[in-house]
């Protein structure tokens, strides 16, 4: 793909957004597939998403939000009981760890409340960049945009970024649409990456971005590099080599 003006960048990411919208309508909140009532339970569910799928989440959430309805009940939870609740979660001593750490704070430092500044939001024990952006562009309808293992792959394939790093791509993603469509941009690329653009079978001959992706067809040469070479010939095909012959004949 030729050089990209920065231009041309935003109307293709433009026209990107506009395609995703299409094929995934509604706002940061409608696409969010977490369930919750409110930014506490949010930040809940998605510190337990990590490493863990939104369906597991949304099974052990309504007995986790109504053991523990405010950041006080879960500042003074048992943590053997929280971790008993959550183990199907996966890594569930740390993440009882980070729930604890969060909720005290909360309750320490914020009286409960819940704070929509990014600084604050990452302060808490447990809430990195990306699980910030998701609570304050779905539940607190702040700009964020969320940088995951999907956006991270489709943003490059894209050709939208080329860096690695999830605060860079953030920062690139951003300067190329308008703020408020970013939450929902993060929760499309997410789906469209499960649904079509997978890590291992990127389904381009599918996909209805494929005209604006630099990246297009890059589902065949993973099917081509994926089958087996040439196999040796069976071995009473094989002819001696110039060693074995010389030492058959030695001897």
């Amino acid at each position: 793909m030729p050089r990209e003006s920065q231009r041309a960048r935003r109307e293709r990411a433009a026209e990107i957004a506009r395609r995703l919208g299409s094929e995934h309508p509604g706002s940061a909140t409608d696409l969010c597939a977490l369930r919750h009532d409110g930014p506490f339970q949010l930040l809940v569910a998605t510190i337990l998403s990590a490493q863990c799928t939104d369906e597991r989440v949304n099974m052990v959430t309504p007995a986790v939000f109504a053991r523990y309805p405010t950041a006080a009940d879960l500042a003074a939870a048992d943590p053997a009981e929280l971790e008993e609740m959550i183990r199907s979660t996966g890594f569930f001593r740390a993440k009882t760890s980070h729930l604890l750490g969060m909720a005290q704070a909360l309750d320490a430092r914020f009286d409960g409340g819940f704070p929509p500044a990014m600084a604050d939001l990452v302060s808490l024990p447990g809430v990195g960049r990306k699980t910030a952006n998701v609570v304050r562009s779905v539940a607190l309808g702040q700009p964020g945009l969320a940088v995951d293992t999907h956006v991270t792959r489709l943003s490059r394939r894209l050709g939208l970024t080329k860096a690695t790093d999830p605060e860079r791509i953030e920062a690139d993603l951003c300067a190329l649409l308008p703020e408020s469509e970013w939450g929902a941009l993060s929760l499309r690329l997410i789906l469209h990456g499960r649904q079509v653009c997978s890590a291992r079978k990127p389904r381009c001959s599918e996909c209805h971005l494929s005209d604006v992706c630099p990246s297009a067809g890059i589902d065949v040469l993973a099917s081509r590099a994926s089958k087996p070479g040439k196999t040796s010939s069976p071995t009473r095909d094989r002819q001696p080599s110039a060693r074995s012959r010389a030492k058959k004949t030695s001897s």
